[in-house]
Order: structure tokens, then sequence, then C-alpha cells
């Protein structure tokens, strides 16, 4: 993938670790797809910000403390040995992704029919590729 690649590999996990698909792959993985994801942080106290990350305006923010909150410092720490990261810098990593790459998988505001699927392939290939995108604009 190149430049996009190592930027957003640098941001989830460049170090050595996993590749940034993989980290995220794992991630949804591990709660079910896009559609669990979505259920814990919105379980775990991100209701209003979730729903601004699968509606069509702006996304709203979040930081890595309610990121480790919702999905639980386990699961942060097993993303951060997997991306070859500490804890801290997962859950910040995290914080910046993660809007993004719900916002990419929820196109027209709305959960897709396959939300308790992990994507495959071009489709989490592509999402690395916008959530690079967003972040270095």
């Amino acid at each position: 993938m190149g430049f996009l690649d190592s930027a957003i590999g640098g941001l989830l996990g460049g170090n050595g670790g996993a590749s940034a698909e993989q980290v995220l792959a794992t991630l949804l993985q591990q709660h079910g797809g896009i559609g669990g994801l979505v259920n814990q942080l919105s379980q775990g106290g991100l209701g209003p910000q979730v729903a601004s990350w699968i509606g069509n305006g702006q996304n709203m923010t979040v930081t890595a403390t309610e990121i480790t909150q919702a999905l639980g410092s386990g699961r942060i720490g097993e993303l951060a040995q997997k991306a070859g990261i500490n804890p801290q810098e997962a859950g910040e990593l995290l914080a910046k992704a993660i809007p993004h790459l719900v916002d990419h998988l929820t196109p027209g505001g709305q959960l897709p029919a396959n939300a308790n699927t992990v994507p495959a392939g071009d489709v989490l290939t592509g999402a690395v590729r916008a959530i690079a995108a967003r972040l270095l604009a």
C-alpha cells in the first residue's frame, strides 16, 4: 500500500508489530464485526459519539481514556501487544482511528446488512486507506 500503509501503520502499530489491517481486523473480530463494536462502544458510554460516526454529520471525538473504558483495558492491552506498542499509545491511536473506521464501514448513515461479520481484504484495506487519509489531512 506504500505511503498510506506506512502512515497508518505508524499510527496503528507499525513499530515491528502487526499491520494496520491486522490490528483493525482483530478489533472487529473480538467484537463480532462493526455491529458488535458499535454496540460495545455504545454500552460503554459512547452512544452520542458512535451515533455521530454512523450519521452523516461531523464525527465527535473521543479520548484514549474513553476508548479504554468502553473497550476494556484488557482488550486494549491485547491490541497493543499485537501492534508492538504500549497500551497508552494504543488507546490514543484507537481514539483517533475508531471514529473513522466506524464512519467508513457505515455508509449512508446506517449499519450495513453484514454488520456482524468482519470485513476482509479489499474492504478492510479501503478502510485503512480512508483512515490514513483523514488522519493525515
